[in-house]
């Protein structure tokens, strides 16, 4: 059996709700199947069954490449047990409950330290943790302790729509939940519910969004042929595009104004190379948002040799097919051919497999 205990606490002077699941059970190891069986007997709206079983399968994913093994022979430690589902269901009927349409989140602060587990002692995060934080923004926090749980972790890893900047929104209601442990900073989870100003967010569903820098400078007294070598550079250190547009700047002097989008953490090695090898006394930064295709790779077998194609897709169609340029030149250097016969016969092939024609 189980018992839920709520209560109002005070977090370095912030007033806010502790949740604590007070539970009889002790060592009981789970499988994937067993939660999902208990789930499916449960009397929970279908709905929030769905959004449980999505969490516990990312859950079950994480734990199975961490050892290896089969989902179905993956046992749940920590997180199979009662408390850490009623913990999941929880938060998932809380947000059915709250009417919350979508979840955004910040970046996530994981702590620092080391965290005993079922395995032994390990390295905060936890490596279920850290495999289930992929591909969303964390950083330390410079607390000595967890942060951030496996279970935490698989909710808002599973739930949550974005992370980073929080969205233009109307605030209408904020609330509190409290944490057990005792930081120098408030131990809490601060939820803000609101409505959004700006509606246009359904335009990425279609499309891969990301942020990045835009950095630009004009140029009126370098040498053009050093732009070669200092595009090389750039794009060694992480630029993801640079290019280059004719201007006419003060007194009418033409010159050329630089530019680069590069990801934040590629920024400090990018202005190193800008500065050191260009005449710029200055730059522009600014953060910019890019919404790309969904983009698809394979390798196409030609009569010349291997070609990397890459494949546009926008809302599950084939929007745009490009055989890999630099593969290309290769070939045609290497058999001494045109470089347009090269691409043409890769772009043929590359759509007879994909069965377009």
């Amino acid at each position: 059996g189980y018992r839920l205990e709520i209560n109002k606490v005070v977090k370095k002077g912030i007033s806010a709700t502790q949740f604590k699941v007070k539970i009889k059970e002790e060592g009981v190891e789970r499988r994937f199947k067993d939660i999902l069986s208990i789930l499916e007997k449960s009397k929970l709206d279908e709905e929030i069954k769905k959004e449980t079983k999505k969490i516990f399968f990312n859950i079950a994913q994480a734990e199975s490449k961490i050892h290896r093994k089969d989902i179905d022979k993956v046992h749940f430690h920590e997180i199979g047990g009662l408390d850490s589902i009623i913990d999941i269901t929880s938060a998932v009927i809380g947000i059915k409950t709250l009417g919350i349409e979508e979840i955004h989140s910040t970046a996530l602060p994981v702590g620092k330290g080391f965290v005993k587990c079922a395995h032994g002692i390990f390295p905060v995060p936890a490596p279920a943790t850290l495999e289930l934080l992929k591909n969303i923004p964390t950083y330390s926090g410079g607390i000595e302790s967890e942060m951030i749980t496996p279970t935490g972790a698989a909710i808002i890893s599973t739930l949550a729509k974005s992370f980073g900047k929080r969205p233009l929104m109307k605030i209408e209601r904020t609330g509190y939940g409290a944490g057990e442990k005792e930081f120098n900073i408030p131990n809490l989870l601060r939820v803000s519910i609101g409505e959004k100003i700006i509606k246009n967010e359904n335009l990425k569903d279609d499309y891969v969004s990301d942020e990045a820098a835009l950095i630009e400078t004009n140029i009126d007294d370098m040498n053009p042929e050093f732009y070669d070598y200092i595009m090389d550079q750039l794009f060694s250190q992480g630029a993801l595009d640079v290019f280059i547009t004719p201007i006419q700047m003060k007194k009418n002097r033409p010159a050329h104004m630089l530019s680069i989008i590069v990801y934040e953490q590629n920024l400090k090695k990018t202005l190193e190379v800008l500065f050191s090898e260009s005449t710029t006394l200055g730059i522009r930064i600014r953060e910019i948002e890019r919404l790309r295709l969904a983009q698809q790779n394979f390798i196409t077998e030609t009569k010349y040799g291997k070609i990397r194609v890459k494949v546009g897709m926008f809302k599950g169609e084939i929007k745009n097919i490009a055989p890999e340029y630099e593969d290309c030149k290769k070939i045609a250097k290497q058999h001494k051919i045109p470089l347009k016969e090269v691409y043409e016969e890769a772009k043929k092939i590359a759509i007879n497999k994909l069965g377009l024609r």
